[in-house]
């Protein structure tokens, strides 16, 4: 492993905040975020994405605890760990009277970054603006202002890019062309992390998933790895006579009859053997039992999602 990899390019220790309302919203959180990944950072609403996400911004003051954005305090160096980062935020805030050119190269300004309009360009051409380039954005579609919210915060060519619920009303074509675009931003070197409320969107991209609830973190994992420790299988047998019930010598597996009897659905870890199926199959002949058809499912991320934050809650 070379020191880059090693060396995360986000790294929160023991960061909490309180509100002074007495609310906790992030208590004693710990994340490190690799160089180049995309990571995306699940959980239900006031689980604490956007504090954690405002907090490394810059926007919102920690209690306690410490950041450091590719190798900068983010309290002790503010300026150098902002130049940094771009953020996508969740709510539409945008100089409606302006064009798209001008908001965008005026943000580019606000770091202090020189004039690159060539780099500009491209940007728009890569989020399919360009064309819209002389527009004002009161004029544009919610999708189209939602890009222009990307456009302003890639603008000063951060290392880091968060996205808060990025294709949070936008139409699935628009979707798609998104998760295009944060790929090839990952390929160019930037960092991205994303909070969603669309489980396939992190099904679909991210590398790693942190699941958060009530501030704290539940867990982060490889998402090839969450899905094969946690994720479950399922054999479905359609029957050829619906049975009553389950024969009492066949308890020791996990079996589930479907309420019309047709059905008999049995679930298996997905990391276990499937030693058992034969063994099962043979069992139910045995007991006369017959199948005109099965199939096999697995869990989707989202069913791992939904039993973690009911195991936390």
């Amino acid at each position: 492993m070379t020191g880059e990899q090693v060396q995360p390019v986000i790294a929160v220790d023991s960061l909490t905040k309180t509100y002074a309302s007495g609310f906790k919203a992030l208590n004693s959180v710990n994340l490190q975020i690799r160089r180049g990944e995309i990571f995306a950072l699940l959980g239900p609403n006031g689980a604490g994405k956007t504090t954690l996400i405002s907090i490394i911004c810059g926007i919102v003051n920690a209690s306690s605890g410490k950041v450091v954005a590719d190798g900068h305090d983010i309290a002790r160096d503010y300026r150098a760990a902002r130049k940094k980062i771009g953020l996508v935020p969740q709510e539409l805030s945008t100089d409606a009277f302006e064009t798209v050119w001008d908001t965008v190269k005026f943000s580019r300004g606000l770091f202090g970054k020189a004039p690159n309009d060539a780099y500009l360009e491209k940007v728009l051409k890569d989020l399919s603006l360009w064309a819209k380039r002389d527009s004002k954005i009161m004029t544009l579609s919610g999708g189209m202002k939602r890009r222009v919210m990307i456009a302003k915060a890639l603008s000063h060519e951060p290392t880091i890019l968060f996205l808060d619920e990025p294709t949070a009303g936008v139409d699935v074509e628009l979707r798609r062309d998104m998760w295009d675009m944060v790929r090839r931003l990952r390929e160019s070197g930037v960092t991205i992390i994303l909070t969603t409320h669309y489980i396939e969107e992190a099904e679909e991209m991210a590398d790693r998933i942190g699941v958060i609830n009530k501030g704290e973190i539940l867990l982060v994992e490889e998402k090839t790895a969450l899905m094969q420790k946690l994720g479950k299988k399922q054999l479905t047998l359609h029957l050829q006579q619906a049975l009553a019930s389950v024969p009492a010598e066949l308890a020791g597996y996990r079996l589930e009859l479907s309420e019309d009897g047709n059905q008999l659905v049995y679930t298996f870890d997905a990391q276990g053997e499937r030693m058992g199926i034969p063994d099962l199959l043979r069992r139910l002949g045995e007991h006369g039992i017959h199948f005109r058809d099965l199939q096999t499912s697995e869990s989707s991320l989202e069913d791992i999602f939904v039993s973690l934050v009911r195991g936390n809650a």
